[in-house]
């Protein structure tokens, strides 16, 4: 598993960061063709007052099309849309190393990715990819899964995690709590929404993986 780092301006969304600044995006998955289509299920927060000019950022970023909406709630929306021009990037690791994206957020002009890898060639010859086509990637951590089970384990972003424990020892669970949401948002740089929303996820995919027993798992 790494995790990388990389500029909007040298993969996606730039123009609607730069637009909406407060807009925080979380990748909720991605499909890649060997034509070289990206086509990502993208979740946006932001300030509801912002849902028309999110949209028509989204709409005239160069690096988007066929920008659609698919979910509304209250500050928080799910696209569905095509990147288009420097995600080759993306193309490359699907496609050509059989890698798989488990999480990728993108604010403040920047995106970060945690990439699951069949192997370290598989990251080595994905370096070398965006050495040669000058894109700027910064490799932040690299770890074996069984390194971070209890993240792995239950299908939590890196930022899921992370804000579980930061709200576990915090107190944000106890009764009375020992922090409130607000405090909890400020200490973790994010807005009190941004926390509910990304809380509310990290339950799902508890729920889902550790708690929910599927039919096909039960055979």
């Amino acid at each position: 598993m790494a995790v990388v780092r990389l500029s909007a301006a040298g993969f996606a969304l730039q123009t609607t960061l730069e637009r909406i600044p407060e807009v925080e995006f979380e990748v909720e998955r991605v499909v890649a063709h060997e034509t070289g289509k990206v086509m990502p299920y993208i979740w946006a927060t932001a300030d509801p007052e912002h849902a028309d000019d999110l949209r028509a950022a989204l709409e005239d970023d160069p690096t988007t099309g066929g920008v659609e909406l698919l979910v509304e709630a209250d500050g928080e929306w799910l696209y569905r849309m095509e990147w288009v021009g420097q995600t080759q990037f993306v193309v490359h690791i699907l496609v050509d190393e059989k890698g798989t994206i488990v999480g990728a957020t993108g604010k403040e002009g920047e995106w970060r990715l945690q990439i699951m890898f069949p192997d370290r060639d598989s990251l080595g010859e994905t370096y070398d990819f965006c050495e040669v086509n000058d894109i700027p990637i910064e490799i932040e951590q690299i770890y074996r899964m069984d390194q971070s089970p209890r993240r792995g384990q239950y299908s939590l972003t890196e930022e899921q995690y992370e804000t579980l424990v930061a709200a576990f020892e915090r107190g944000y669970y106890d009764i009375p709590r020992g922090i409130s949401g607000d405090q909890l948002s400020d200490e973790l740089g994010i807005s009190h929404q941004a926390l509910s929303e990304r809380l509310r996820r990290a339950y799902k995919n508890l729920i889902s993986n550790a708690l929910v027993v599927r039919d096909d798992e039960c055979r």
